[in-house]
């Protein structure tokens, strides 16, 4: 599939006769980039899917406003991003938890996780990443798995580029830590 422009969505998306196919197409574009993001950070694919279908919602009620301050891509990321912190805190919140019994508990469900298919390193990759505190967790996934410039996370998280390669780099010690435990 051929990607489209921002431009070509947001003309087909704020024309009444193109606007599902524009956004079907911006589904399309975007889908699997984007449930992978939020895969990294929740690891349940269940818990994915609902988020992902909240982020195009949200895109869907929110494009027509779009002020292209930033790329569509951009604004995804941002959109997927908060929605994957408002659900950690919220589970956090829910069953009155430490951060680090959901981390814990997210490792779990990723062990009896039927959607992962990685090996026992892939697996102890993946629970060093959920050690991890949210901001590095998110860094570290945008720019090792997604190579990511971070600039473009910069406009994303809304943090300085300095800040970010600080907490990529704590993010990289801290799992090398824990690989050497295992």
């Amino acid at each position: 599939m051929q990607e489209l422009s921002d431009r070509e969505i947001l003309d087909q998306f704020s024309n009444p006769e193109t606007r599902n196919y524009a956004f079907n197409l911006l589904v399309r574009q975007y889908q699997k980039r984007l449930y992978w993001h939020i895969r990294k950070m929740v690891s349940d694919h269940d818990d994915t899917d609902d988020i992902l279908q909240n982020v195009f919602i949200k895109a869907f009620n929110g494009l027509s406003n779009f002020r292209e301050d930033s790329r569509i891509f951009t604004w995804l990321y941002r959109i997927a991003t908060n929605e994957c912190i408002t659900f950690l805190n919220s589970k956090k919140k829910r069953f009155f938890i430490p951060m680090v019994d959901v981390e814990n508990q997210l490792s779990q469900n990723l062990e009896n996780d039927s959607y992962f298919n990685g090996d026992r390193i892939q697996m102890r990759l993946q629970q060093a990443i959920l050690t991890l505190p949210e901001k590095q967790r998110l860094v570290f996934n945008m720019k090792y798995f997604e190579d990511m410039k971070y600039d473009d996370m910069s406009e994303i998280l809304g943090t300085s580029v300095g800040a970010l390669k600080a907490s990529y780099h704590h993010a990289v010690k801290k799992i090398e830590e824990f690989m050497k435990r295992f």
